[in-house]
């Protein structure tokens, strides 16, 4: 039973984590290029960088956590040891999805920022100062 519980729990585990990866990218994209102020190219290549490291981080520890404490010996033990991998297994993929939300968010906070301090255009004259005549008219 044992055995069958690492099947059962890497069967649901591998698939959830590919899903919620291909999910964070496709819909994750427009989050980016807003980031990265409409530069596609560099968003998509940022967006295939976070879904390598999220796989490798993710399935690192569905591989890690595989191994149970216990010998499961019966059905009760086997639905109990999946709820407890899975759910922690959710746990950490929900985590690790708001780390990478929060930190773009502050990007794109700070970016924003950056842009309301510059002018939306250069000046095109200057002010002279009280007293002096123009010139030019």
């Amino acid at each position: 039973m044992t055995v069958t519980t690492y099947l059962v729990y890497l069967a649901i585990a591998v698939p959830l984590t590919i899903w919620v990866a291909r999910t964070l990218s496709r819909n994750g994209r427009i989050f980016l290029v807003d980031v990265f102020h409409g530069n596609e190219d560099f968003a998509d290549a940022v967006n295939r960088l976070l879904v390598v490291g999220f796989y490798l981080i993710n399935l690192g520890f569905v591989t890690l956590f595989l191994r149970g404490g216990s010998v499961v010996v019966d059905a009760r033990g086997v639905f109990e040891q999946l709820s407890v991998k899975l759910g922690i297994v959710m746990l950490v993929l929900g985590a690790v999805h708001l780390t990478n939300v929060w930190i773009f968010n502050k990007i794109r906070t700070r970016s924003r920022l950056e842009l309301q301090t510059t002018p939306p255009v250069p000046p095109n004259d200057t002010v002279q100062p009280v007293g002096e005549p123009r010139y030019g008219y």
